[in-house]
């Protein structure tokens, strides 16, 4: 639970966070091309605009955040920046952000986990929950689960987690071309290969308040316009979950 970039997110969206994906796809592409604005001699590059298209990000919108990084216009510098943090009873969260101003950032980063009441840790305190791993993702409309589910155990595949749209399969980074390939042979084919941080322990929360705010902490990272991915190790069940969506849906002011 709670472990995606949102730029990989599959549910019905909307248009505010259609365009946050959007503009994140623009500074992965602009990040990307620090290095070399041509996709053909630039692999992340290439990478990276086949994901932004994946999402359907606008070819003028790809232009322009490779055009950033021509001779003629290098106007923004992109950083990639890793935040940690931790709530009483150790849950914690690792948060990767993508911005062209680092004390905005900042800034907006330290009010949400303020308002929550989050405390902020030294770099490495909290990413050692977190492991970097690969996450190959199948689309459910696209392969047959049963099938996954028998192949997985002939791999060195670390975890399976399927929800209602999508399968992921979590591998260390070495057994990663392993993996790929041996799905490859079986015709599978991938929606996507991303590197991700995986927590190694979870705490389960039970407390409504504290499943509340986690969920509510959740919502400001999602509409931030820098937030890029971020993992949790907290797990509240379907049921707490069901609860706390309630209640906020029956505490959501509209006009």
């Amino acid at each position: 639970m709670w472990r995606w970039p949102v730029v990989a997110k599959k549910k019905e969206v909307s248009n505010a966070l259609r365009q946050k994906v959007f503009s994140l796809h623009a500074k992965l592409i602009a990040l990307a091309a620090s290095k070399w604005t041509d996709p053909h001699m630039n692999p992340s590059l290439h990478d990276a605009i086949e994901k932004a298209r994946k999402d359907n990000v606008p070819n003028d919108n790809i232009e322009r955040a490779i055009k950033k990084w021509s001779w003629e216009d290098k106007s923004e510098q992109i950083s990639q920046i890793v935040y940690e943090w931790y709530a009483p009873g150790w849950v914690a969260i690792v948060i990767q952000v993508l911005t062209d101003n680092k004390n905005r950032t900042a800034a907006n980063i330290r009010h949400i986990f303020s308002k929550f009441g989050w405390n902020m840790w030294e770099p490495g305190s909290v990413a050692w929950i977190f492991p970097k791993k690969w996450v190959v993702t199948f689309s459910k409309s696209n392969v047959d689960l049963s099938k996954i589910e028998e192949l997985v155990f002939e791999t060195n595949v670390d975890d399976m987690q399927v929800n209602n749209e999508d399968i992921r399969l979590v591998c260390s980074v070495e057994h990663l071309k392993e993996v790929s390939d041996f799905f490859k042979l079986k015709w599978f084919i991938s929606e996507s290969v991303n590197l991700e941080y995986i927590p190694n322990n979870e705490v389960e929360v039970t407390e409504f308040d504290k499943a509340l705010k986690i969920v509510k902490m959740i919502e400001a990272l999602d509409e931030d316009e820098d937030v890029e991915s971020y993992s949790l190790n907290a797990v509240i069940n379907d049921d707490l979950k069901k609860e706390v969506d309630d209640f906020i849906e029956k505490n959501t002011f509209r006009t």
